[in-house]
């Protein structure tokens, strides 16, 4: 491993820690059926998050893992946990979410993170 890429390993570590850290505010995984029909990425998101990420963050809340959805988590952030899995968290490889699917998961989270009641 290069040191840079072993700072950057340090870096997603330690910022992924600090987010897990910090206070959890609970909020709703429910989008409208309306929401969904009018943004098909955020109807995929939705699915695949559902599908590989919500046994450890329900509806984006703390669970096994820490909450997603009450913190601004920069995507490259998102995105570097999901393939690398620094800690405990499982890889997922491109095999199993997709790059595309991967943007529409951040779109998701994103969505909830804006909709703070849930569903609008």
């Amino acid at each position: 491993m290069t040191l840079a890429a072993l700072a950057f390993s340090s870096l997603g570590i330690a910022a992924f820690t600090a987010v897990g850290c910090s206070t959890q505010r609970e909020r709703s995984a429910t989008i409208s059926t309306a929401d969904l029909r009018v943004d098909p990425r955020l109807a995929e998101g939705q699915r695949v998050f559902m599908a590989q990420c919500n046994q450890c963050h329900v509806g984006g809340a703390g669970g096994l893992g820490p909450s997603l959805n009450d913190k601004c988590i920069p995507s490259f952030l998102i995105k570097f946990q999901v393939r690398h899995a620094p800690g405990t968290m499982p890889k997922f490889s491109r095999g199993i979410i997709s790059d595309a699917q991967l943007d529409d998961v951040i779109i998701y989270l994103k969505f909830l993170r804006s909709h703070p009641d849930g569903e609008i």
